[in-house]
């Protein structure tokens, strides 16, 4: 049997002035390839990309939970099995590649990092209080409505399996910040296992996380997707929850 075939998607947005220093911190002996999603940046950053060697595909603006699906299907296309989703601004710590890929083939579906499973960590990495405190409240709620055991649901690092991509409904899901909490809603619907892996986060750009606008707006309408998982839960028609599945009880 063939050893499942991994794949890095680099998400950019204006991200040409990152993309060397980034690709000097992937781990090595990781990744089986290495690509490039660009949101359409305007920047340049093709011409970085192919000095590095790192094939870049680039689109019409979609947003970022477009281009995240945008890039997980162009990987899939490569032969994906499991797709490591990286921030082209080096947010997140990459140190986390290996255990993440080690948890998803113990049977994860989805692997989420989380800055969260020491509770400190977060504050000794500079996050602001408003958003520490914030998270924390937000991930409560989620786990309360989801019955999913995670200590964090808003981290950007994750690894997502092609059988998970290939359950949910991606049509139906966010091409905005939205999209990073519906997948997990969408994995607990369709009964996917959720793991999660130390991550830390570094807060040294405005790059690395939405406006505190933005952020509100989405404390809303993550309420949303959990109101509305609550009624396909009760069997009520809902697009976001449709998919290829059968929702059963879910596992831990």
């Amino acid at each position: 049997m063939p050893e499942p075939k991994i794949i890095g998607v680099i998400l950019t947005y204006k991200h040409a002035a990152f993309l060397e220093a980034l690709a000097k911190s992937i781990p090595p002996g990781v990744f089986d390839a290495i690509i490039i999603a660009d949101d359409h940046s305007g920047d340049g950053i093709e011409v970085i990309a192919a000095r590095l060697g790192i094939p870049c595909y680039s689109h019409p603006r979609l947003g970022y939970g477009g281009n995240i699906k945008y890039g997980c299907k162009k990987a899939m296309e490569l032969g994906a099995d499991y797709m490591i989703e990286i921030h082209g601004d080096g947010q997140y710590d990459l140190a986390a590649s290996r255990p993440a890929i080690d948890k998803a083939k113990q049977g994860y579906d989805l692997v989420m990092g989380s800055r969260f499973m020491d509770w400190k960590q977060p504050l000794r990495d500079h996050m602001s209080f408003a958003r520490y405190f914030a998270n924390i409240g937000l991930s409560f709620i989620a786990r309360v409505v989801l019955g999913a055991k995670l200590t964090e649901f808003h981290n950007g690092f994750r690894v997502y399996t092609r059988r998970l991509l290939e359950t949910v409904n991606l049509e139906t899901s966010s091409n905005d910040f939205l999209f990073g909490f519906e997948i997990i809603a969408q994995a607990r619907y369709w009964n996917m296992r959720i793991g999660e892996v130390p991550n830390r986060c570094y807060y040294f750009n405005e790059h690395t996380s939405i406006s505190i606008p933005k952020s509100i707006q989405y404390a809303f309408q993550m309420i949303g997707v959990l109101f509305l998982y609550v009624l396909a839960k009760f069997g009520f028609t809902v697009p976001l929850f449709s998919g290829k599945g059968t929702p059963v009880a879910h596992l831990d």
